[in-house]
């Protein structure tokens, strides 16, 4: 066992084990952001680090179905920021939430050596929650998107160079409208943040399945991790109106393998700790 995998056994019971908790309605997710863990200063900027905090805690409400409402802001803030550094977080905090309809109610803020953003949602379910577990024999499995670029820019990051602002590593593109629509097709999803292949992992085992591939991957794919594509997983019968939902949504889905009874391996090492 993992040491994130020991720290969360401690608290298993039936709301815990996905990307949120579904408690009377609504589903309660938090996510971190770390400097030095999640990103660098010379790398984002005041306004792009926060946007990238409120953006990957939204996807996880996304992928469960469910649709922000509520967030608190916990900051963790070198002293050395200046007003206007903070006016430059502020404002990117309150545009995203502003795009997602998202009202910010509270939080706390501490001094720090480094940025630390704790972010905790609120988010009511757009119908029936979407899980992690739900997936069965001969379902496909798919993800939206492309996969790769979000490695390909932090080895471009760690070689020194600048990325565009629109850079998937440095904003990162939800599915939120397709997935919404889709959901009454989709019987478990998840996003991609640890790489496909991991992700992969802890879904397959989670449901005590391996997959049959149906489409050839490269290890860029495979492994890089920060995408925020939709990972999921669907009845046969729901292939063609996936498609031409997400035709009308213009985005691209990849049907890349059937799901199989066994046990699949992966072959990598944990991101977490």
């Amino acid at each position: 066992m993992d040491k994130e995998a020991f720290i969360i056994s401690a608290f298993a019971n039936k709301f815990n084990g996905d990307d949120g908790a579904i408690v009377c309605g609504y589903c309660l997710s938090k996510d971190l952001f770390f400097e030095d863990v999640h990103f660098k200063r010379k790398w984002l900027s005041l306004d792009q680090i926060a946007r990238k905090a409120m953006l990957v805690n939204i996807s996880d409400a996304i992928v469960m179905n469910a649709k922000p409402k509520f967030a608190l802001l916990g900051l963790a803030l070198p002293k050395n920021l200046s007003l206007e550094d903070l006016k430059k977080l502020q404002n990117a905090f309150l545009e995203v939430a502003k795009d997602f309809d998202i009202q910010i109610i509270g939080g706390d803020t501490i001094s720090s050596d480094k940025i630390g953003i704790s972010i905790s949602l609120f988010s009511k379910l757009n119908g029936r929650a979407i899980f992690r577990k739900g997936l069965k024999k001969d379902m496909l499995l798919a993800y939206t998107g492309t996969l790769g670029q979000s490695l390909k820019g932090l080895k471009t990051l760690q070689l020194g160079f600048k990325l565009h602002s629109k850079h998937r590593f440095i904003s990162p593109e939800l599915r939120a409208k397709f997935f919404y629509e889709a959901s009454s097709k989709i019987s478990s999803a998840m996003d991609i943040s640890d790489g496909l292949s991991k992700d992969l992992a802890r879904m397959l085992s989670l449901n005590s399945l391996d997959l049959k591939w149906l489409k050839k991957m490269s290890k860029n794919e495979l492994i890089s991790g920060e995408e925020y594509e939709i990972l999921f997983a669907f009845s046969t019968k729901y292939r063609k109106k996936l498609q031409n939902l997400a035709k009308k949504h213009r985005i691209k889905i990849n049907i890349f393998a059937k799901l199989k009874r066994g046990r699949y391996k992966f072959h990598g090492r944990e991101h977490h700790f």
